[in-house]
C-alpha cells in the first residue's frame, strides 16, 4: 500500500524522521517532519496464526520483512533525502513474548497479545486461599502487585507472564535458549540497533516493575520471584523516548538508511497513539480503534481498578502515567463481517475475494438502516473481553434478529455493538477517574482505522454522548506519534509542544434526537453480558479430559 498525504510538495530542508506502526494487521511505516507532518506512508500486511486452545502467534522475521520492504518504497520515492534522516522509533503492537537469541534473532513464533494459552499458569499465579469474589485474585498476593506495580499478570494469560510460563512448560528448550524475553517493541528496538532495552513503559506487563515512581522504573527481584520471570531473561531498562544508540549497520543495509540514523526507543501502540492524536496532557482523552480498541488519557497519578481491568501504568511522557484499557475485538469485528460473512471463501457463493472497497460498500449498507439497528444488538467479543471485564469466555454475535432483520440493520449493527462496547469502557474509565474528571469526557480525539469513517464517528458520538474529534491521517496516528517520539529523544521537540501539532479534520457531536434509541440499546448490550457471562463460561470453558 502507498499513499501520498495532502499537503505543500517537497519539504524543506530535515531533518526528517521515521515512525513505525507494528500493528497485528502489519506495519505502517511514515516519513515525517520534525513537527509531525507526514510525507508518505507504505504499508505491508503479515500473517496472523491462529491455533486451537488460544493460540494466537506472528512470524517475528515477516514483521522485519515486512517493515524493511515498507522503508526501501518509501525511501524509493524520494519524498526527502535520506541522508537527512535522524532517527527512527517504533510503535508497536505489546503484550506479546518474542524469545530471542544473544543476537537478537527469533527462536520461535512470537506469542501475541491475543495468547490465552498460559491462562492455567496465570491464574495459579494468582490464586490462593484468599481469593477475592468475582476476581480470583488471592488478596494478598495482589496487594504487593497493586503496591509496586499497579497492576497484576491478567488471569486470561493474554500477556508476557501466561506466555513466558507456557514457553516454559511447553517448549523447555526453546525458553532454555532464549537468552531474552522480549515484548514487541523491544524486540523491534533490538532488531534495529543490537541493543536489548526496554523503555520503563514496555517493560510493565511483566508486572516486575517497581513503578510507584514513574521517572525510576527498575525491575522488583521479590515480584519478579512471584510472577515467576528470570530476571536474567529480561533487557535493560532506559527511559522511555531516549536514544538508544545508532542503527546496527545490518539493519541499516536491509533498510537502505545510514547507520548516522539513531534508534529511539521504541513504546506501545496505545502510547504511539495517544501521542499521535495529540492527547498528551493530563486528562485529553483519546479513542483508539482498529483491530482492537482503547480508550486512555494521562494522568499524575497511580491507581488500580482489578474489578474492571484498568490501571494506571508509566507513560513516556515525564512524571506521568496513562489509563490503561484494552477491548479486544473491534475493527476486527469488520474483518470478521467481510471475510466470514459477507465475502467468504467457503465456495458456497461467487463472492471472494472481497473487493478492496469492502469497508466502504459496508459502510454505504450501514447508513440505509436507520439508528438503532431496528432492534438487533451485536456484541463484538469474538475473543472474549478485557475492559471492563477480563472474562476469556465471552462471544459475540447478534441479538434480537426477526424475519424482517435486513443485511443492512446486521451490517449497522455491528458498528453500533462496538461503539456501545466503547461507552461500557468509557463509563468504566470515568468511574476511574472519579472526582479527578468531573462530568466525564466532554470530547474524545478519534484515531486508527476505524476514525476514517464518518459513520463510526457520528454513531460514536451519539452513542457515546460526547464530541469525537477526528485526527487528521487517523491511520497513521500510531507512526506518527513513534516519529514525535524520536523528536522528543532528540531534542528537536518538547512534550508540551505535541497538541498543537496535530491537527482535527472533522468533529461530530451527538444528535439528541438519537439518545433515547441508543440508550434502549445499551441497556440491552449490558444485560446480554449480565444475564449470559455464566452461560458463555460453561459454554466455552475448557473440558477437562477424562
Amino acid at each position: 500500500m502507498t499513499a501520498d498525504l495532502p499537503g505543500p510538495g517537497r519539504p524543506g530542508p530535515g531533518p526528517y524522521l521515521i515512525g513505525v506502526d507494528l500493528g497485528t494487521g502489519g506495519p505502517k511505516v511514515a516519513l515525517t517532519t520534525v513537527e509531525g507532518r507526514v510525507l508518505g506512508f507504505e504499508a505491508e500486511k503479515v500473517e496472523l496464526l491462529l491455533t486451537p486452545g488460544g493460540g494466537a502467534e506472528q512470524d517475528p522475521d515477516q514483521w522485519w520483512s515486512a517493515i524493511v520492504t515498507a522503508t526501501r518504497r518509501l525511501l524509493a520515492r524520494d519524498l526527502a533525502p535520506v541522508a537527512e534522516v535522524a532517527a527512527i522509533c517504533v510503535g508497536a503492537q505489546w503484550g506479546g513474548l518474542v524469545p530471542v537469541d544473544a543476537t537478537g534473532r527469533p527462536l520461535r513464533n512470537a506469542l501475541i497479545w491475543m495468547d490465552s494459552r498460559g491462562a492455567a499458569y496465570s491464574q495459579e499465579i494468582t490464586g490462593g486461599p484468599l481469593a477475592i469474589p468475582g476476581a480470583g485474585y488471592d488478596a494478598r498476593r495482589l496487594r504487593e502487585w497493586l503496591r509496586k506495580t499497579g497492576g497484576a499478570p491478567t488471569r486470561t494469560g493474554k500477556d508476557p507472564v501466561g506466555q513466558t510460563h507456557w514457553l516454559r512448560h511447553h517448549e523447555p528448550d526453546v525458553y532454555a535458549a532464549s537468552a531474552y524475553l522480549l515484548d514487541v517493541p523491544e524486540f523491534l528496538t533490538m532488531r534495529l540497533s543490537g541493543r536489548a532495552v526496554a523503555g520503563t513503559d514496555t517493560s510493565t506487563l511483566r508486572w516486575c516493575t517497581d513503578n510507584r515512581d514513574p521517572d525510576r522504573v527498575r525491575w522488583d527481584d521479590g515480584l519478579a520471584a512471584r510472577t515467576g520471570i528470570d530476571v536474567a531473561k529480561l533487557p535493560e531498562l532506559v527511559p522511555p523516548a531516549s536514544v538508544v544508540g545508532p542503527l546496527h549497520p545490518e539493519a541499516a543495509a536491509q533498510l537502505g538508511l545510514p547507520t548516522t540514523v539513531q534508534v529511539v526507543t521504541g513504546t506501545s501502540d496505545s502510547i504511539a497513539a495517544a501521542i499521535g492524536a495529540g492527547a498528551v496532557g493530563d486528562y485529553q482523552g483519546h479513542l483508539y480503534i482498529g483491530t482492537s480498541a482503547w480508550l486512555s488519557c494521562h494522568v499524575p497519578f497511580k491507581r488500580t481498578d482489578v474489578l474492571r481491568n484498568i490501571a494506571s501504568l508509566p507513560a513516556a511522557v515525564p512524571g506521568r502515567y496513562w489509563i490503561a484499557t484494552v477491548q479486544d475485538v473491534a475493527g476486527k469485528a469488520i474483518d470478521w463481517l467481510i471475510d466470514s460473512v459477507v465475502y467468504p471463501d467457503d465456495g458456497m457463493l461467487d463472492a471472494h475475494p472481497a473487493p478492496e472497497d469492502a469497508v466502504e460498500r459496508l459502510n454505504a449498507l450501514a447508513l440505509t438502516a436507520p439508528p438503532g439497528s431496528n432492534g438487533v444488538v451485536f456484541t463484538p467479543w469474538l475473543n472474549g473481553e478485557r475492559t471492563p471485564v477480563d472474562d476469556p469466555f465471552l462471544r459475540g454475535g447478534w441479538f434480537n434478529v426477526s424475519l424482517t432483520t435486513t443485511r443492512a440493520d446486521l451490517a449497522r449493527s455491528v458498528f453500533e455493538g462496538i461503539a456501545l462496547n466503547v461507552r461500557w469502557m468509557k463509563e468504566s474509565v470515568e468511574r476511574f477517574l472519579g472526582k479527578d474528571l468531573p462530568g466525564g469526557f466532554s470530547e474524545l480525539a478519534f484515531v486508527g482505522g476505524g476514525a476514517r469513517s464518518d459513520l463510526w464517528c457520528q454513531t460514536l458520538a451519539d452513542v457515546l454522548g460526547c464530541t469525537i474529534h477526528q485526527v487528521e491521517d487517523p491511520i497513521l496516528a500510531n507512526a506518527r506519534g513513534a516519529a514525535l517520539a524520536a523528536a522528543v529523544g532528540l531534542g528537536l521537540i518538547s512534550w508540551e509542544e505535541i497538541h498543537g501539532l496535530v491537527r482535527t479534520t472533522g468533529h461530530f457531536r451527538p444528535d439528541p434526537a438519537r439518545r433515547a434509541v441508543y440508550d434502549r440499546q445499551y441497556r440491552t448490550f449490558t444485560r446480554i453480558y449480565r444475564r449470559n457471562r455464566r452461560v458463555y463460561a460453561l459454554h466455552n470453558r475448557p473440558r477437562r479430559s477424562r
